[in-house]
């Protein structure tokens, strides 16, 4: 088999030992070091010594991150692959077959290496990540208040569309106080909720035990200790990503994504997108947004989505679901879809249309234009009406069809 890279080294990375080994044409050599950093510098030094240019490991959870930060910092190649590309024959498995198998891999080219953005992007990601993984802990502490008012037969919710609004915080703010009145509690109601005071009054009538003001209080400040962090974090990543306020206008102009949502994205694929991925049907496979290929034998079998960017996907389906009832292209695109597969995968096509109609906006520097709610209509008009014609004349009509124009 043709040697593609004349001095390789593969790495099978665990969280406390990494085992190497350097392959050349004289030979190889192995050695394990400890994950400390001292320890990582010394691996870095051996990999020099023996002046190898690039280095594969697998895409072991959160451990080769030390090491591609290390690797980046001397300008030495190195590739993460997915490990389910590179799996050994089972029965032959140990840390050190395992490293010489990915050298050998490495050094014939045949490994195919994940997307791993700079350091700043990567340091952006996480950022983000950790943002949206507030928010979703938020949200969950939402449901959990309103566990907690059912357990005390306070039915708040099914009076306010928002139980975290400021009414009904104030609301529960004296609840976990101690009050008891309904009355008193349906006076903290503002605007267009004091229509509803009788209602409320209702609502809060319940039976709140001590322990329940406890967690109600308690589950409160958590509440604004989480957004305080959000808040935090938008500032941090509204900073990082200021030259980039371009293309966060021209995702932010796709209907159901919002700022935060385009940082996300931009914060996944980075702004080298072409560089990254040469089309957007790669680009939308990557993000797991295409269907998969299971055919053998002439059959063709279940054809779900494929394995991709698990954060991306997730943002973009949260915004497709959110466009559903829009009166534009994607919302028509929604219910044209789920009137014939349901709302799933309604949702996973709303979602690849968004994911590409993004690549092109970022790679054209063009902004979203809409092509209206009218657009499939307009597509097939003619078969729209043959079909409503064909209907009616079943149901015994005769149809006359005049043009308005």
């Amino acid at each position: 088999m043709e040697v593609v890279i004349e001095r390789a080294c593969g790495m099978d990375i665990h969280k406390d030992n990494i085992t190497a080994c350097i392959l050349t044409s004289k030979g190889k050599e192995v050695q394990t070091f400890s994950t400390k950093t001292v320890h990582l510098l010394q691996l870095i030094d051996w990999i020099k010594q023996h002046e190898c240019s690039h280095v594969a490991m697998e895409s072991t959870g959160v451990f080769w991150k030390p090491i591609v930060n290390l690797l980046e910092a001397e300008g030495i190649e190195f590739l993460v692959v997915n490990a389910q590309h590179m799996k050994a024959l089972p029965g032959r498995k140990t840390d050190v077959k395992d490293s010489e198998w990915i050298a050998k891999l490495l050094r014939h080219g045949l490994l195919r290496a994940s997307f791993i953005p700079n350091r700043n992007q990567r340091e952006l990601r996480e950022l983000v990540r950790y943002r949206r993984s507030i928010i979703e802990e938020r949200s969950r502490q939402h449901n959990r208040i309103q566990k907690v008012l059912e357990g005390a037969n306070i039915k708040l919710g099914s009076v306010v569309s928002d139980i975290m609004g400021l009414s009904s915080r104030d609301m529960l703010r004296a609840i976990a106080d101690g009050e008891d009145d309904p009355e008193k509690l349906a006076s903290f109601a503002r605007r267009t909720l004091k229509r509803k005071k009788e209602e409320l009054e209702l609502a809060l009538q319940g039976y709140v035990n001590p322990h329940q003001r406890l967690m109600i209080k308690t589950i409160l400040t958590h509440i604004d200790f989480l957004s305080e962090q959000v808040e935090l974090l938008d500032q941090e990543v509204a900073a990082r990503i200021e030259s980039f306020h371009e293309d966060v206008e021209r995702l932010d102009s796709i209907p159901g994504i919002a700022t935060r949502m385009a940082e996300q994205i931009l914060a996944e694929i980075g702004t080298d997108i072409k560089k990254q991925f040469p089309s957007a049907a790669y680009f939308c496979s990557w993000a797991g947004l295409v269907p998969g290929h299971n055919e053998s034998a002439g059959k063709k079998k279940s054809a779900k989505t494929t394995n991709g960017n698990k954060y991306l996907k997730s943002a973009l389906v949260e915004a497709a679901h959110s466009v559903a009832a829009s009166k534009n292209y994607f919302g028509a695109m929604y219910r044209r879809t789920a009137a014939r597969k349901g709302k799933k995968r309604a949702a996973i096509n709303v979602a690849h249309a968004m994911l590409r109609i993004a690549y092109y906006l970022l790679t054209r520097k063009e902004m979203y234009v809409d092509l209206g709610e009218d657009y499939f209509d307009r597509q097939k008009q003619q078969s729209i009406v043959k079909y409503a014609v064909r209907r009616l004349e079943c149901l015994g009509y005769s149809v006359t069809i005049a043009s308005n124009s």
